[in-house]
């Protein structure tokens, strides 16, 4: 085809290139200019320089809710993938190798199914079991006579971001096992029963050979997670809006809040653009540090 010789395959580009420009780039820039705005989404915008900004870096809610990410990325970054590392290990290492690979595929895609239901499904489904009065939990709790430690775990400031954390765990524990897993398919299964001859056990051979082995997909799981964590909305949403008393507040939903709550859309956009530069940073150090290590293991 003529009209595809020399360099016009730059024309396969221009679709992708299009959607990107409209999804993305044309609403950040908006975004990034109504952050220096006072827009109520009525009238038209009015431009008032750092106002939004240094109102944002004296305001003690935004701060919260970059506290409340810390706690959002230890139930969707540390916790999933520890625990993805050793389920993944122990259904390939152990399970796989002794029951079968159906059984340990069985088992991955179990561990996988909240992570197919929409977020806020799921949340809803563990608010119904959190529930005060005749929600699961308190109603177990009752039932063999721990009727005291039962609460409104979603209405108290004190156990509410705890409870959340729970259900972002249960979520999100299915990606890094299934990343795991695919990576270990990839390490050849001769080096584990060599160390097993040798007399390892299964945690030294975890530590020699599975860690080392699928170093560059726990990069791609800690980011990807570390991002999710950082822009976490539908199970707050859906669970608490921000409460009890901004007891769960993170900044995405608290941008939200600003924008369709409080009709202050362009301080909404300022916490936005704000969480977009620490995402962007957030990344570029991951990348560097998974370069620095890959240079290290390739210089060794």
């Amino acid at each position: 085809m003529p009209f595809l010789s020399g360099g016009s395959y730059w024309w396969y580009l221009v679709p992708g290139l299009a959607l990107l420009t409209i999804i993305i780039l044309v609403p950040l820039v908006w975004n990034v200019y109504l952050s220096f705005t006072d827009y109520r989404g009525i009238i038209a915008p009015r431009w008032t320089g750092l106002d939004n900004w240094t109102r944002l870096f004296q305001d003690e809610r935004f701060w919260l809710s970059f506290r409340n990410s810390v706690a959002m990325i230890l139930a969707m970054v540390i916790v999933p993938t520890l625990l993805g590392l050793v389920v993944a290990a122990a259904l390939f290492d152990v399970i796989g190798r002794k029951f079968g690979g159906r059984t340990a595929s069985f088992l991955r895609a179990t561990y996988y199914l909240p992570q197919i239901l929409p977020s806020v499904i799921a949340a809803i489904v563990i608010g119904w079991i959190l529930r005060p009065e005749n929600g699961a939990l308190n109603t177990i709790l009752q039932a063999v006579g721990l009727g005291g430690l039962a609460g409104s775990w979603l209405g108290d400031p004190q156990t509410a971001l705890g409870s959340i954390m729970v259900v972002l765990v249960w979520i999100q524990i299915g990606y890094p096992v299934v990343i795991f897993m695919a990576a270990l398919e990839r390490v050849d299964p001769e080096l584990y029963e060599a160390a097993e001859i040798d007399g390892a056990g299964w945690f030294r051979r975890f530590a020699a050979i599975t860690l080392p082995m699928i170093r560059p997909e726990v990069f791609v799981v800690a980011l990807t997670c570390t991002i999710a964590a950082l822009k976490v909305f539908g199970p707050v949403y859906a669970l608490t809006g921000g409460g009890p008393n901004f007891a769960t507040i993170v900044p995405s939903y608290y941008s939200y809040s600003q924008f369709f709550q409080s009709q202050q859309v362009g301080y909404g956009a300022a916490i936005a653009t704000a969480l977009t530069v620490v995402i962007v940073v957030v990344s570029v150090l991951f990348v560097w540090a998974q370069n620095r290590a890959e240079r290290k293991e390739s210089e060794r």
